[in-house]
């Protein structure tokens, strides 16, 4: 992939052109737009939406988007939205898949989408649902327009270069990619394959979380988030337009490229981070903190603190606590939990969860390290160790996640002896000393 520039600043107020003139100086919708271009402005909240909160960006484009057939119905039955789309009737048990293998057919990105668990409703902007990806062709003359949510993906396997309205971002697993809702998008795959997780998030924007008492700095830094610079693509010939809308995906051919916008200005925008860049906070003294100091980006809910959506990281760490259990506890959650692996070993879980593989812990599931990783943490010498060569990750949720068929039946991937993991965690109590 070439090198690409980018904008930093997660919410800046970003300013971009590829033809030097074509933005406009001290408006926004001049009577005619320099280079014969078109104004035209996406919304990512409500006009009326608090200064703060407010995201809108202007583009300036060689024909609006208006300008595309009417749409017919694309099938894709792998996809699902909402919790009407999954399995209501699942038992509390804790799941967990194996990495899903690549399809052997040609397969895009948009092919490649599998639903795994999905909650809430896109029509009433609440909840999200887990996907993966699957895919080993490029999506040449294709684009995807997500109406019913943003997007979150997070590759684990195979670079995406991922061409959008306003510009290209090239990403790596260890890198994430943010898509805002109703921009397009393509994908294009430089290794020939990728596998990956997307979150797809039906609630308010996902933003960087609150630092409270942490103060002005730690997690993940504005600056780090890149946006890209202005580009279009120069080729003429016809687009298939997809676009996910009301839970279903809808096809229309237009006779041009979307991605013809040669200047835009604005702060909702697509961002790429590298994870790498996180800022871990932790415990030099005792105890394992909660899982929230590695909270990256969230999607508040109406309730303060209790999120639709967070977007949770195990990055590399030190980990230096005195007489304590290091691995997470165990412990029962009113959060949701889908967890991913993108690399490495999971503390918690050293057998059983593999990279690429996934797990479902929803509200007041219990859960925490299997029998060996609590034989090994409980009995060892806590001197310094650094955890690394790993990153794990979750999407965490305040609504229940509800599995798939194609999670549950259709994939042949549900780890039906999960729940063994467990099992020879013994009674060792001692009444008398």
């Amino acid at each position: 992939m070439s090198e690409l520039n980018y904008q930093s600043g997660f919410g800046n107020e970003h300013a971009s052109e590829a033809v030097p003139g074509s933005l406009p100086v001290g408006r926004n919708s001049p009577q005619r737009v320099a280079h014969g271009l078109y104004a035209e402005l996406i919304s990512g909240t409500a006009f009326t939406a608090p200064r703060a909160e407010n995201l809108r960006s202007w583009m300036y484009r060689r024909q609006p988007s208006v300008v595309v057939g009417g749409y017919a119905p694309l099938a894709q039955p792998f996809l699902k939205t909402g919790a009407r789309e999954g399995a209501a009737a699942v038992p509390p048990d804790p799941l967990r898949w194996a990495p899903l293998p690549l399809p052997e057919a040609p397969t895009d990105f948009v092919e490649g989408l599998r639903s795994m668990a999905v909650n809430g409703d896109p029509d009433a902007q609440v909840g999200m649902a887990a996907h993966a990806y699957l895919a080993n062709r490029s999506m040449a003359r294709r684009a995807f327009v997500n109406a019913d949510g943003e997007l979150l993906i997070v590759p684990q396997q195979g670079r995406l270069a991922i061409t959008t309205e306003l510009g290209r971002l090239d990403v790596k697993p260890g890198e994430i990619v943010l898509i805002p809702r109703g921009l397009a998008f393509k994908v294009a795959l430089p290794d020939g394959s990728a596998r990956g997780y997307v979150c797809e998030n039906y609630g308010a924007a996902l933003r960087l979380p609150e630092l409270g008492p942490i103060g002005s700095n730690g997690l993940a830094n504005p600056r780090d988030f890149l946006a890209p610079v202005a580009a279009f693509e120069a080729e003429e010939g016809a687009y298939e337009i997809v676009k996910k809308f009301g839970g279903r995906l809808w096809t229309a051919q237009q006779a041009h490229t979307p991605f013809n916008v040669v200047a835009w200005h604005g702060n909702l925008a697509p961002y790429k981070y590298d994870t790498a860049h996180f800022m871990t906070i932790g415990s030099i003294s005792f105890d394992h903190p909660d899982p929230s100091i590695f909270t990256v980006l969230t999607s508040p809910s109406d309730t303060p603190g209790w999120a639709n959506v967070d977007f949770v990281i195990f990055p590399p760490r030190w980990m230096v606590a005195e007489d304590t259990f290091r691995p997470p506890w165990y412990h029962r959650n009113v959060m949701s939990e889908f967890m991913g692996l993108v690399l490495g070993q999971y503390d918690a879980k050293p057998e059983g969860f593999k990279p690429g593989g996934s797990s479902l812990h929803n509200a007041m599931v219990p859960h925490g390290p299997d029998t060996e990783a609590f034989a090994k943490a409980s009995g060892a010498e806590l001197k310094p160790h650094k955890l690394d060569h790993t990153l794990a990750f979750m999407f965490e949720t305040r609504w229940r996640l509800l599995p798939t068929e194609f999670a549950l039946r259709g994939s042949g991937a549900l780890d039906k002896g999960y729940a063994d993991c467990w099992r020879d965690l013994q009674d060792n109590f001692q009444p008398t000393p």
